[in-house]
């Protein structure tokens, strides 16, 4: 059946709370997709940085099989071995001890937001308050969204719950301001990845950890985009080195298998008590064998130091490109987590790069957002980036 047909059909049966694009596809692999008509796309986007390893990647289908055979899920009120095994491992690449597994990332901050609530309410005299950045994105379940400093996801859905205040990213005065004898943490995102990919300034971060330590707040850092490896380091604070009270983890950790993760301090952490807070499927086995199989090549391959030299080279190309491409005005991230901000928009540019077999995405009105597999390769790479070059010039 062709491409049309089946997006009739998905305009048909699908809610239409996702603006999509008239585009469906059949199977991926590394850094490849195809659609049903067949055409070959390169993908600089991975799923929104969920594909860190590629599509398909054998070890990841293996794990996936072997665990379909074995077992899929119990109930919560028992453990599954890979559910263990996935636990320590997060602990030991994180220093946090203690881990509770969601299904997204949304979910991961649901509960990071409760614990921060929790803790506050019984070892803080009653403390409420979470102060979040403006521009920040911490998911649309209502908490998550509550969270998240952008009145466009939030107007249609109030009242939103209370207790969540909004400070200028890397603005220290800013914060500063915003705390009360209420507030109990703050959660931040150590590079804006929604709100266009801007890193947080080094200088106003430390300041930050600096009035937490002064007031007695928990640090917690949104890691669901930029954690395991995307950034250059396996967890952006690693770049800062101040490990925070409590982090989020998604989108890498099961490479298109829901799943999602809370850590937290041994300290923090024991002040959820059971029926506190829980899910019934919590990832499951499917997800922690291939959370289990994505961290072995992550590791193996040491995809963060990959994604730091490529996200070094890479920022280095495209500023040599202004020379002759005035229309990108600014190259910004962290790692293999980019943005050209350009001085055009650049929804038809992300349109142009998609009819030319490119998968980049429009995440501002004028920046265009750049997430490869961290293991794409030298040539899949070098192809995506002509796609963009010519692209830029016709724009221009």
């Amino acid at each position: 059946m062709e491409m049309s047909s089946w997006v009739e059909r998905a305009g048909k049966v699908l809610m239409k709370n996702v603006g999509r694009l008239p585009v469906v596809f059949a199977r991926g692999e590394g850094a490849r997709l195809y659609d049903v008509d067949g055409k070959e796309y390169i993908d600089f986007l991975s799923g929104i940085a969920v594909q860190a390893v590629g599509h398909s990647h054998p070890a990841v289908v293996a794990a996936l099989q072997k665990q379909a055979e074995k077992i899929i899920h119990v109930s919560n009120f028992f453990c599954l071995e890979e559910q263990v095994l996935l636990a320590e491992k997060l602990a030991a690449l994180s220093g946090l001890e203690r881990v509770f597994f969601a299904n997204s990332g949304a979910e991961a901050n649901e509960a990071a937001i409760k614990l921060a609530r929790k803790y506050g309410r019984t070892r803080m005299g009653g403390k409420y308050e979470i102060i979040t950045a403006y521009h920040s994105f911490h998911g649309r379940t209502m908490g998550a969204l509550a969270a998240t400093g952008q009145p466009k996801y939030q107007e249609a859905f109030r009242p939103l719950p209370e207790g969540f205040r909004y400070a200028h990213y890397n603005d220290l005065a800013s914060w500063e301001a915003a705390i009360t004898p209420q507030t109990c943490a703050v959660l931040l995102e150590l590079v804006q990845g929604e709100g266009g990919v801007i890193p947080v300034d080094p200088a106003f971060f430390h300041g930050l950890v600096t009035l937490c330590r002064q007031h007695g707040l928990l640090l917690m850092i949104d890691e669901v985009q930029t954690g395991l490896g995307r950034t250059g380091k396996f967890f952006a604070w690693e770049h800062l080195g101040v490990k925070p009270d409590i982090m989020t983890l998604a989108k890498a950790l099961g490479g298109g298998v829901p799943i999602g993760a809370m850590l937290a301090k041994e300290e923090v952490a024991t002040a959820f008590e059971p029926g506190d807070h829980s899910t019934t499927v919590g990832g499951g086995g499917m997800a922690f064998a291939a959370a289990l199989a994505n961290l072995k090549i992550i590791e193996e391959e040491k995809l963060p130091e990959r994604a730091a030299r490529l996200g070094a080279e890479l920022k280095a190309e495209f500023q040599s490109w202004q020379q002759e491409l005035p229309v990108i005005k600014e190259v910004r991230g962290w790692g293999l987590l980019l943005a050209l901000e350009l001085a055009i928009p650049a929804q038809p540019v992300m349109r142009s790069c998609l009819e030319q077999g490119l998968i980049i995405n429009a995440v501002a009105p004028t920046a265009l957002r750049l997430v490869p597999p961290l293991n794409i390769s030298e040539a899949d790479l070098a192809k995506g980036l002509a796609i963009l070059k010519q692209v830029l010039k016709e724009a221009q």
